[in-house]
């Protein structure tokens, strides 16, 4: 049903697109289906190699404008991802788990330009409100959901169903405010990268953690509590761009509140059922990207302040019975103190066509506190050859530090070579490995035994 459902679909969009080209050639407005077919295939290095990314995806993009003064814009994805997970035969019977795809709208929204008065543009539905300089990693950039299926692949947001003006005081200074009804969570990590970002807890002396489940307490869908807003001043100075942000929202990834733990044997053996929750921030940004010297440079910030502090409650009844009193601990998740996170960078193209760009984080996604912000050096060499058909980059990757006062213990090595090559001039080839290493409980450390080969195949169309 979902098969046939799925086709109905592209038929649909095929049609309607065939149907405005025809219109927009009688009518002179101007029609562009535009996307690419991505295969994204990786395989672990270590015997006996086991296939760990399968990704056939389809991107479809629409963009019109209507008339002089509105834009149409759309963005699908149709994919064929994962690998089956067959354990009972009767999932043989059922298509979607033997060849599992899915469909995602990841943009689809109007934009009308001078609405109300000229100066006034706004745009309506989903959309990527992509904010800051960086490259891919933007402490600033917090309306839409991340994105983290593919965990190594950075700076990946969803669409947020929202509603986002754009008042222009002349070329060079703008204000920008977003307002998104519905909270969206970000979803996680999947296939070998699935635990990535759950962090461990520290376990009463004697005990070892044998099962662990919960419950996530989304936020009431209402104006009050699911919505999110922003608003951003953008300008250009002294060569410059610049920007101050303000969002008022929830972090979307969730944060344990209320442990239960339950014990399986009599040899310290427990069960943790927890309840994860989304808490309220303030978000203060800022960004500004220029260039000095024919050097590209940029930094952004980000301040957070939660509204409350996070209290984590641990529920160890089940292991005291004979306690008259439940027993329970509470222990501090996150103080309601402003912590900032921040990155800098540089790129620079060389005269012989080489490209160097680096750039330093304090802070990742996942990370709260003053406290839990680790430190990454992230830097990419690369060079051309051949007309820019081949492109190598012998460098590329990270360097983590988790706690400086002991170094040699809490770091991570990232390490991403690659090579592309233009077949033609809209299909590109990609053959890369991805190889970690590293000590300490640093997100990228528990990556060090999927070392991978990655192949992938862009065609643009």
């Amino acid at each position: 049903m979902k098969q046939i459902g799925l086709t109905v679909i592209i038929i649909v969009i095929v049609l309607s697109v065939n149907s405005n080209i025809a219109k927009a050639q009688d009518d002179g407005n101007k029609m562009k289906l535009s996307g690419e077919l991505l295969t994204d295939q990786r395989f672990l290095l270590e015997d006996p190699n086991d296939w760990a990314w399968n990704e056939n995806r389809l991107t479809l993009k629409l963009n019109r404008k209507i008339t002089g003064n509105s834009r149409f814009y759309s963005e699908v994805w149709l994919r064929n991802i994962g690998l089956p997970d067959i354990i009972f035969p009767e999932v043989l019977y059922n298509k979607g788990i033997v060849d599992p795809y899915n469909l995602e709208v990841r943009e689809a929204y109007v934009q009308l330009f001078g609405f109300l008065t000229k100066n006034l543009d706004v745009k309506i539905g989903r959309q990527r409100i992509a904010w800051g300089t960086a490259d891919k990693l933007n402490p600033t950039d917090n309306l839409n959901p991340y994105d983290l299926e593919d965990v190594i692949d950075f700076g990946r947001h969803r669409g947020a169903d929202a509603i986002s003006l754009d008042y222009y005081f002349n070329s060079e200074f703008s204000l920008q405010g977003v307002f998104i009804p519905f909270f969206q969570p970000a979803n996680m990590p999947v296939g070998i990268f699935a635990n990535a970002l759950t962090s461990s807890m520290e376990l009463p002396g004697g005990m070892t953690l044998m099962e662990s489940s919960g419950r996530v307490h989304m936020p009431r869908y209402n104006l009050s509590e699911s919505s999110t807003a922003g608003l951003k001043f953008k300008g250009f100075a002294a060569g410059f761009d610049f920007s101050l942000s303000y969002v008022w929202g929830r972090d979307g990834i969730p944060i344990s509140t209320y442990n239960t733990f339950t014990p399986v044997d009599a040899m310290g053996g427990i069960r943790i059922f927890s309840q994860l929750s989304y808490y309220r921030t303030h978000i203060f940004g800022a960004d500004l990207a220029g260039s000095i010297g024919g050097v590209g440079v940029w930094a952004e910030a980000a301040a957070f302040l939660p509204k409350n502090e996070v209290i984590m409650t641990n529920n160890l009844s089940a292991l005291y019975p004979m306690s008259p009193v439940p027993v329970t601990q509470d222990t501090t998740a996150l103080e309601k103190k402003i912590y900032t996170k921040f990155i800098l960078g540089a790129d620079y193209n060389f005269a012989n066509g080489a490209y160097l760009n680096f750039q330093y984080m304090h802070g990742f996604i996942n990370e709260r506190g003053k406290d839990a912000l680790n430190d990454y050096f992230f830097v990419r060499l690369e060079k051309k050859f051949f007309e820019d058909k081949l492109k190598i980059a012998p460098v590329g990757g990270g360097f983590i530090v988790s706690d400086w006062s002991d170094f040699g213990n809490n770091y991570a090595i990232i390490y991403i070579p690659e090579i592309s090559y233009m077949a033609t001039d809209n299909a590109e080839i990609t053959l890369s490995a991805a190889l970690f290493n590293g000590k300490g409980d640093n997100m990228f450390v528990n990556f060090k035994d999927y070392n991978m080969m990655m192949f992938k195949l862009k065609y643009s169309f």
